[in-house]
């Protein structure tokens, strides 16, 4: 069920490949143990000129940002594994380096969300 938002900052003239959503959700997709069709992403991309940081930003700095959405959260000890598995692969995907991929848990699912009106329990 894991459902994963991406968020790339682009360089300028960076064009991002029309199969990149798909790479991402298979390597995600292996990482995660899903079933076929288990693990869904949405990919977006945002335009330097929509990106900041405050005090200024370096214009080498194009980051990406990963929400995870599960049902149920693995241990921290698991999730922290986890974690360095989805960083290594989006930063090779994206062609970013590692430290500017940033990992966002949302709260687990379990109970809170809705597939064609059935909360996942």
């Amino acid at each position: 069920m894991p459902i994963v938002e991406v968020e790339i900052v682009l360089k300028p003239n960076e064009v991002i490949q029309d199969d990149t959503p798909s790479l991402i959700a298979d390597q995600l997709g292996k990482i995660f143990n899903s079933p076929k069709d288990g693990t869904w992403v949405k990919l977006y991309q945002l335009h330097e000129n929509n990106y900041a940081e405050n005090g200024g930003r370096d214009n080498e700095i194009f980051p990406v940002f990963v929400s995870v959405l599960k049902a149920k959260l693995p241990p921290p000890d698991e999730l922290q594994i986890e974690v360095d598995k989805i960083t290594s692969s989006v930063a090779q995907i994206c062609n970013r380096p590692s430290t500017l991929v940033h990992v966002i848990y949302t709260p687990q699912g379990s109970g809170r969300v809705a597939f064609g009106g059935k909360i996942v329990s």
